[in-house]
C-alpha cells in the first residue's frame, strides 16, 4: 500500500519522470493498480508531452479492466486532447458508458484548445445544457471557443445566471474574449471587478492590452500587481512587460524589469532573453542586446537569432546582421523564412537593393519558398531602382506561387510597374480584379502612380472609380489625387475633393493637403484664395509660404509676394532666397526702386545671395 501512495506524492512534488519510473517498476513486479492509479499518470504524460508513454498506459488501463471507469476515461480524454491527438480523445470519449460534467468539460476544453470550436459548442449545447447544470469550468471552456462577441455576451449572461461570473477562471476567460474582440474597456472593467486575481488573470489582461495597442497600461498594471500579488511573475508576465517597454521605447523601465528577472533567476529563460534582446535593440541599446544574446549562448533558438538579425537591420548595422546570418550554421541552425525576410527586407529598407536581390536569389537556390513580406520587399527594391526586368521575374514567381491575388502583393506589383514607367501594365493588373480590394493602399498605388507618370486625368478617373466602389479614401489618397488635379489644372475638381475630405469622410486636412491646394490655386492665379487657405492653418510650414511666393513670382503679384517674403524671413532669418524672389518680382514689373530697396535689405541683414537666382539686381 505504501507504493500506491508514493506515485501521487511524486507527481505533487513535480517528479514526473520518477513517478512513471515507479509505476513501471510496479507493473514489472505484477503489483496490481487500482482505479485511482491511472488519472494522475495520464496528467503526467500530458505535461511531459509523451504520447508514447500515454498510449502504453492506455493499453494497461484496458488490460486491467478500468477503461470504463469514468474518472480514468476522463483523464485519458484530457491527456489525448492536450497531446493534440483529437481523434484518439474522441474515441475514448464516445466509448464512455456514461458521461459526467467533468468528462464533458474535458471534451469541450480539449476541442477548444485544438481549434475545434464548433465541436466544443456542439457538445456544450447538445450534452451539457440538456443533461447537467454547467459549472465554472464549463463556462470558462466554452468562452474560449466563442467565435463572435455575441456568443461571448451570451456566455457572460449565463455565467451571471449561474453565479460564477466572479470565478477567477471564468473572469479570466471573459477578459480574453472581450480583448480579442477589441472591447478592451469592457475587459478592463471585468478585470478590475475580479476578486482573487492570480498570475494567469494578469497575463491574460497584459496580452489583451498589448493586442489592443495600449502598452502603457501594461506597465501601470504590472506595478500594481507587484504590490498586491504574492505570486512571482512568470515567463509570460515578463515577456508581456518587456514587449510593452519595447513598444514604448522605455529603456529605463526595461532595464528595471531585466534586473527583476536576474533577481528571481529567470534570466536564462530563452523566451525572456529573446524579448530582452528585442527590447534593447528597439531602444537602440546595442551593447546591452549583445550582452544578453551572449549570455543565452547554449539556449538560443532560431527566434533569438532572428530577433538579433532584425534588430541589427533596424539599427542600420547591415554588416553585423550579415555576420550573424552567416554565423547561424555554427550553432546548428538554418535560416527560416523569417530570417531571410529580415535580411532581404532590411537591405531593401536601407537602400541596399542589389544586396537584397543577391540574397533573394540565394534564398531561392536553397529551395526556400519566399514569404509574402519577402517578395513585397524585393518588389519595392525593383521599384526604387526602376529594375523592370527583375520586377517582371519577381512577378513570375508571384504567379507561380499563386500570390498575385493577395492585396499587399497586388499593391506592391502596381507600385513597381508604375515606378518602372509602365502605367499600362499596372492598369492591366489593376483591372484583373473584378472585385477591387477595399484597402485604400491598393487604390493609392495606382492613383499616385498615374500622377508620377504624368497621366493626371487617369489618376482623377481612378479616384472617382474609388468613390463608385464605396472604398473609403485615406489621407494619402487625397494627397495623390489633389496633386494630380494640380498638375492637370482641375482647380474646381480639387476644391470639391478638398471639401469632401472633412464633409464626407471626417478627415481633417493636413499640411500636405493644404500645400497641394495652395500650389494648385497659386498656379491658376487664384492667389487670394490661396492666402485665405493658408490662414486656416494653425501653423503653416515654410514650404507652404514658399509655394505661394513662387506663384506670386509667376503672376508678378508684388503685394502678396512681399507679405510672403516677410513671413518667410521671420521663419528663416538667414535664408536670402525669399528676398531674391521678391526682387525678381519687382524686376519683372520694372520697379527698379523696389529692387534696390530689397537689395539694401539683403545687405543690411548680411544675407548672402544665391548665385543664379537673382535677376535685375546689378
Amino acid at each position: 500500500m505504501k507504493t500506491q501512495t508514493q506515485i501521487p506524492k511524486l507527481i505533487t512534488n513535480g517528479f514526473y519522470k520518477e513517478a512513471l519510473s515507479l509505476y513501471s517498476q510496479q507493473h514489472s513486479a505484477s503489483l496490481p493498480p487500482h482505479k485511482f492509479t491511472f488519472p494522475p499518470l495520464f496528467k503526467v504524460c500530458a505535461k511531459l508531452k509523451s504520447s508514447i508513454q500515454g498510449q502504453i498506459l492506455h493499453a494497461h488501463l484496458i488490460k486491467t479492466g478500468f477503461s470504463s471507469e469514468i474518472h480514468a476515461a476522463t483523464a485519458l480524454t484530457d491527456m489525448y486532447m492536450k497531446l493534440n491527438l483529437v481523434s484518439d480523445a474522441l474515441k475514448v470519449f464516445n466509448e464512455m458508458p456514461d458521461w459526467n460534467l467533468a468528462s464533458l468539460n474535458a471534451a469541450i476544453s480539449g476541442f477548444s484548445q485544438n481549434g475545434y470550436v464548433r465541436e466544443a459548442l456542439r457538445v456544450f449545447k447538445e450534452a451539457v445544457v440538456e443533461l447537467f447544470r454547467p459549472n465554472s469550468v464549463t463556462v470558462a471552456s466554452v468562452l474560449s471557443a466563442c467565435e463572435s462577441l455575441d456568443h461571448g455576451l451570451q456566455m457572460h449572461c449565463l455565467a451571471i445566471k449561474l453565479g460564477v461570473e466572479m470565478d477567477v477562471y471564468v473572469a479570466t476567460s471573459l477578459v480574453t474574449i472581450y480583448s480579442n474582440f477589441k472591447e478592451i474597456a469592457v475587459a478592463t472593467r471585468v478585470f478590475g471587478e475580479t476578486p482573487g486575481k492570480n498570475i494567469v488573470s494578469y497575463n491574460a489582461f497584459f496580452t489583451g492590452l498589448l493586442n489592443n495597442g495600449v502598452p502603457l497600461v501594461v506597465l501601470k498594471v504590472f506595478k500594481d500587481m507587484k504590490e498586491c500579488l504574492n505570486d512571482e511573475p512568470n515567463s509570460v508576465t515578463f515577456i508581456s512587460v518587456i514587449s510593452a517597454c519595447a513598444s514604448l521605447l522605455y529603456l529605463q523601465f526595461g532595464r528595471q524589469v531585466h534586473g527583476l528577472t536576474l533577481k528571481i533567476e529567470k534570466q536564462s529563460d530563452t523566451m525572456i532573453g529573446t524579448a530582452l534582446v528585442d527590447m534593447y535593440l528597439k531602444c537602440g541599446c546595442l551593447p546591452c542586446a549583445h550582452n544578453v544574446f551572449q549570455e543565452l549562448k547554449g539556449s538560443r533558438n532560431i527566434l533569438t537569432w532572428n530577433t538579433m538579425i532584425a534588430g541589427m537591420m533596424l539599427n542600420g548595422r547591415s554588416e553585423k546582421a550579415m555576420e550573424l546570418f552567416e554565423g547561424l550554421a555554427h550553432e546548428g541552425f538554418k535560416p527560416d523564412p523569417a530570417t531571410w525576410n529580415s535580411m532581404i527586407s532590411g537591405f531593401s529598407q536601407l537602400g541596399m537593393r542589389f544586396e537584397a536581390f543577391k540574397l533573394f536569389e540565394k534564398m531561392q537556390s536553397t529551395g526556400m519558398v519566399p514569404s509574402l513580406k519577402c517578395v513585397t520587399s524585393v518588389l519595392s527594391a525593383c521599384a526604387d531602382l526602376s529594375a523592370l526586368k527583375l520586377g517582371k521575374e519577381t512577378h513570375g514567381h508571384v504567379i507561380r506561387a499563386d500570390l498575385n491575388k493577395d492585396e499587399s502583393m497586388a499593391t506592391a506589383l502596381i507600385s513597381m510597374y508604375m515606378k518602372c514607367g509602365q502605367p499600362s501594365w499596372a492598369r492591366s493588373f489593376f483591372d484583373q480584379f473584378e472585385i477591387k480590394p477595399d484597402d485604400p493602399a491598393f487604390w493609392n498605388a495606382i492613383i499616385s502612380g498615374y500622377g508620377r507618370n504624368g497621366e493626371y486625368e487617369s489618376a482623377v478617373e481612378i479616384f472617382d472609380l474609388m468613390q463608385q466602389d464605396k472604398v473609403k479614401p485615406n489621407s494619402a489618397s487625397f494627397v495623390a489625387v489633389l496633386s494630380a488635379c494640380g498638375h492637370a489644372g482641375h482647380v474646381d475638381k480639387a476644391l470639391q475633393i478638398f471639401t469632401m475630405m472633412d464633409d464626407d469622410f471626417g478627415l481633417k486636412p493636413k499640411q500636405e493637403h493644404f500645400g497641394c491646394m495652395v500650389d494648385l490655386l497659386g498656379r491658376s492665379g487664384r492667389l487670394d484664395e490661396a492666402r485665405e487657405l493658408i490662414r486656416e492653418l494653425p501653423e503653416p510650414t515654410v514650404s507652404v509660404y514658399h509655394s505661394l511666393l513662387g506663384a506670386c513670382w509667376c503672376h508678378l503679384n508684388s503685394d502678396l509676394g512681399e507679405e510672403m517674403a516677410m513671413k518667410l524671413q521671420e521663419m528663416e532669418p538667414e535664408n536670402p532666397t525669399p528676398f531674391v524672389i521678391l526682387s525678381n518680382i519687382y524686376a519683372g514689373l520694372g520697379r527698379w526702386e523696389d529692387v534696390g530697396r530689397i537689395r539694401q535689405m539683403i545687405n543690411d541683414r548680411q544675407l548672402t545671395k544665391l548665385p543664379g537666382i537673382s535677376a535685375g539686381i546689378t
